[in-house]
């Protein structure tokens, strides 16, 4: 469920090819999901846009017609579809083909970056985290939307560690239990607000998320 591609993806091109076909195939249901928060959440964007983990490109259908997008997209599986939804969308699109542990964009130089269910996936989200503040301008902000750990012991939580293992394996890295929250709360930002919500998925085992923004 998860948009960005981590190493794993690059080591095995069928699952890179099979995640970006599932994310596009299931855009509608996305949107049904996860709509209404997006539509709140990216009412304000404009200026300098970067999306980290864009994937097949769900997000840009809540984008400003002729808004320019820095789409930073490891995954080459992605980028067709990408390409062709930024064209439906008009988003002028310039996809960079780079992990978000490392982005070639300058220190404050982007007034909006746009993450959703991304840091779940990256390798290491303390250094996906600090690149994103690193390029925002002072008084920037950064959206997100990521599944989350169950805090709370019951069935969702039991699965979580049971499906651990097999979901990372199918969706190139995704985790299951990551305490996002605490990692963006140690990041810096002068701001940081969010919520939680469970989100209503067939996968039960990612309904808790949180969804936000914070500002640099």
């Amino acid at each position: 469920m998860c948009t960005d591609c981590t190493q794993v993806g690059q080591a095995a091109p069928l699952r890179s090819r099979f995640h970006a076909w599932f994310l596009d195939a299931n855009e509608a249901t996305m949107h049904k999901m996860y709509g209404g928060y997006k539509q709140t959440l990216f009412q304000d964007l404009k200026g300098t846009v970067v999306e980290v983990g864009p994937g097949a490109g769900a997000n840009l259908r809540y984008y400003p017609a002729g808004q320019r997008l820095v789409a930073v997209e490891p995954n080459q599986a992605m980028h067709t579809r990408l390409q062709a939804r930024a064209a439906e969308h008009g988003i002028e699109l310039d996809i960079r083909r780079l992990h978000g542990e490392s982005l070639d964009l300058p220190d404050n130089s982007a007034d909006v970056v746009v993450a959703t269910l991304l840091l779940c996936s990256v390798s290491d989200p303390e250094k996906v985290i600090a690149e994103i503040r690193r390029i925002l301008k002072p008084g920037g902000r950064y959206v997100f939307i990521e599944h989350v750990a169950d805090d709370r012991a019951g069935v969702v939580q039991f699965a979580q560690s049971v499906m651990h293992r097999p979901h990372q394996w199918v969706f190139e890295g995704c985790q299951t239990k990551r305490r996002t929250w605490e990692t963006l709360e140690a990041a810096g930002f002068a701001k940081l607000d969010y919520v939680r919500k469970r989100i209503s998925s067939p996968l039960f085992w990612v309904t808790p998320h949180i969804v936000g923004a914070a500002t640099k």
